[in-house]
């Protein structure tokens, strides 16, 4: 077990690792919408959506990986209203890429962010 940190994005705000890589599979933990220096990036779902994938490709590449080796995404929101921007840059985020993904709307999120996302990659 190897565990994954990186200057690039925000550093934990708990007792736990940007990602964990175990054999041939990396999982990270939810990242929500904090610049590398820790500070909340903007108060809208398409500035905070953006800074969350920024810092979800900091982490892969600090592990060796790319977007095209996520197998399943895992995104939370705040407000499902927001499902198609996000769906939109997520399209955009993974390009033709298509991991299997779940979305679900839940009450709060750390730091008063509207989005965490967190992902399952094959290293294979």
């Amino acid at each position: 077990m190897e565990f994954i940190a990186t200057d690039k994005a925000p550093a934990a705000i708990g007792p736990y690792a940007q990602a964990v890589k175990v054999g041939d599979w990396l999982y990270t933990s939810g990242q929500i919408p904090l610049t590398p220096e820790g500070e909340l990036a903007g108060d809208d779902i398409e500035t905070q959506t953006k800074q969350v994938f920024k810092n979800l490709k900091a982490v892969l590449e600090a592990a060796g990986a790319r977007t095209d080796q996520v197998v399943k995404a895992t995104v939370f929101l705040t407000d499902l209203n927001h499902f198609s921007r996000v769906n939109e840059l997520y399209a955009e985020f993974f390009q033709s890429h298509t991991p299997a993904r779940s979305c679900v709307q839940v009450a709060a999120l750390p730091k008063g962010a509207q989005i965490e996302i967190e992902l399952v990659v094959s290293l294979a």
